[in-house]
Parts: C-alpha cells; structure tokens; sequence
C-alpha cells in the first residue's frame, strides 16, 4: 500500500518508494522509518528541506501541498494577526539562518502558542540535535498522514 493522492513525506517519493521495494514487515510506518534513517545524511537533508515554513511564503501563495495545507489549518496558521505573522516571519528566518533548513514540528499535535514556544526552545540546539527533532516530528508528521488513509 502507498500513500496514493497523499504524498506521506513532502516532494520525497523516493521514501515510500524504497519501503515499496523490500519485503513488507506488516508495519508500514515502521517500514517507512526505517527506511528514512537508512538514508544518506545528504538524503535527510534533503527530505527536511522540503518541508515548507510555518506560515511561510507558501501558504501564502498557495503552493503547500494539500495535506500541508490542512496541517497547518489545523492549527491556527492560515488565521494569523498581523502581529503573530511577524513573529513566525523572524523566527523561521532565525531557525533558516541558524541550522540551513527550515523548522519541522507536527503541527496537528500542537497549536500556534506551541509552535512558537518550540521554535524559540529550538533555536538553542545544536545543528545535530535539530537534525535529529527534525526526522522524529516527520515521522509523527507521517503517523498522522497513514491514520487518515481510508
């Protein structure tokens, strides 16, 4: 089973493509992990960066995926004040400039207090410790995708 319509790792088919070509261990998100941190460190920074910004240029433009889309609805990041906009604006500017990829937490298990909150925390990490929150809030990210598959 593959994620059909649902792209289950943002612009990064080659995830579900390599689970797809081994043998099935009966857990597809286990499968999926596993295959996530068999990859190359070029690899999982690549798949980081293809997450968009909270709130970023793409939301606004309109070119998030749909499930990016609705994840960020979720919680409160297409209704934002002028003011919280601004907030999100500079600190994923800070966490891009910081670590080079932008910040991935799981939004549907949140909210916008809770993201900024995280993003200020986050910003005090090491490059490897973000690297590492970074793959374990995709996997969360892709949980959540697989439970909504019919």
């Amino acid at each position: 089973m593959t994620g059909g319509t649902t792209a289950l790792f943002e612009h990064s088919p080659w995830v579900e493509a390599r689970a797809d070509a081994r043998p099935s261990s009966g857990d597809r998100l286990a499968d999926l992990l596993a295959v996530l941190h068999e990859a190359s460190a070029e690899e999982q920074l690549a798949l980081i960066r293809a997450h968009p910004e909270l709130a970023g240029k793409a939301a606004i433009d309109r070119t998030l995926t749909e499930a990016s889309a609705a994840e960020q609805a979720s919680a409160g990041l297409d209704r934002l004040t002028p003011h919280e906009y601004e907030r999100f604006h500079a600190l994923n500017a800070a966490y891009r400039d910081r670590f080079g990829f932008p910040f991935i937490i799981c939004v549907r298990l949140t909210d916008k207090a809770g993201i900024l909150a995280a993003m200020e925390r986050r910003l005090e990490n090491g490059r490897d410790v973000e690297v590492a929150t970074a793959l374990e809030q995709i996997g969360e990210i892709v949980r959540l995708r697989l439970e909504d598959l019919p």
